[in-house]
């Protein structure tokens, strides 16, 4: 494409298009801006207008604009494939929030249809560019640790008062689906498809409430990961712990990009807008030389923004898409499977 900005449409004007899309979209004006919010109802306005942004009621405006080149959805799961499918009927590259979609055959339907017409049709993980996701991956590429052994990711709550106010359970409106997403495609990012994986996933107040616990352990050869989370964890438990034969690396602290944006700390204009403070920082104890070390290791930079990054030149110059179709395949498998066995 000629055009150096690219216009981006986003459907659904609520918290994720907020806090989770516009802020990043708009701290890179020189390659990017949203032209186009379609929300159904104009008068509800829980989030400030953006300034230059066009909002409007009317859906087919937006699939129609051709200066628009890619559309987000920003939309509960629920309604994802069919937002999606006309997005990609009207011609228009698409990106979706995730989960993804409601099953692994709605998803294989929607790359269908997008390789049909030559669209992208990609997954939002902006956890990919999470800083303490990013700091174990420098700590594990380091080989540091040695051969890995295993690794716990957590991403706990204490809401007890969510599952306790349900009183059914729908498998795609799940936790693991809600909450999976975003440690697993960590794990398929860094790792790729497993050998073979160990699903705990429960309904702790008993049969017919909601999923609100899940422990899965994703095997690559002698190397466990295990992915976990709950709404009853009344202390948090470390976000990553790492063990290999030579060392082990604990990063207790969450990334912080999520907790400046529920306080309306936005990245533009804040410099230090989602960085660790130096007591946030990761332990790292190694062996080297049989002397055993213990050191902090600084976290690196968070920046959700880097997915659109990266967007940019897949949209704009063809360059490989970040998150690919098999990525999201794989974990809409392994969400479908893992709620099966849901007790």
């Amino acid at each position: 494409m000629d055009n150096k900005i690219m216009n981006i449409g986003i459907i659904g004007n609520g918290k994720s298009a907020n806090r989770y899309h516009a802020p990043f979209i708009c701290t890179r004006p020189e390659t990017m801006r949203i032209k186009t919010v379609y929300a159904r109802s104009l008068n509800k306005q829980d989030w400030p207008r953006i300034e230059g942004v066009r909002y409007t009621d009317d859906l087919q405006a937006l699939l129609t604009d051709d200066e628009i080149d890619v559309i987000v959805l920003s939309l509960p799961h629920n309604v994802h494939y069919a937002y999606a499918k006309q997005v990609l009927e009207a011609g228009k590259n698409c990106v979706v929030e995730k989960p993804f979609c409601e099953t692994p055959e709605q998803a294989q339907e929607l790359f269908a249809l997008a390789k049909e017409k030559g669209l992208l049709l990609e997954c939002y993980q902006n956890r990919r560019f999470d800083s303490d996701y990013l700091t174990v991956k420098k700590v594990i590429e380091s080989g540091i640790l040695g051969d890995l052994l295993e690794m716990e990711m957590h991403f706990d709550y204490y809401r007890p008062e969510i599952p306790e106010s349900v009183k059914e359970f729908n498998p795609v409106m799940s936790y693991l689906y809600g909450h999976g997403c975003h440690t697993l495609d960590q794990v398929i990012a860094l790792l790729g498809e497993p050998d073979h994986i160990h699903y705990d996933v429960r309904q702790l107040l008993g049969e017919g409430r909601m999923n609100d616990y899940f422990d899965l352990d994703l095997y690559y050869g002698v190397f466990k990961v295990s992915v976990k989370s709950s709404y009853f964890r009344i202390k948090e438990r470390p976000s990553f712990i790492v063990y290999g034969k030579k060392g082990m690396f604990i990063k207790a602290k969450k990334d912080r990009q999520e907790t400046d944006l529920k306080h309306f700390y936005l990245p533009k204009g804040h410099p230090d807008f989602g960085i660790d403070r130096p007591e946030d920082y990761g332990i790292l104890t190694y062996i080297k030389d049989g002397i055993v070390h213990e050191e902090t290791v600084p976290s690196e930079k968070g920046d959700y923004g880097l997915y659109y990054d990266a967007l940019y030149e897949t949209v704009m110059h063809g360059a490989p898409p970040l998150v690919t179709e098999e990525q999201t395949m794989l974990q809409m498998r392994i969400l479908a499977e893992g709620i099966s066995y849901c007790r």
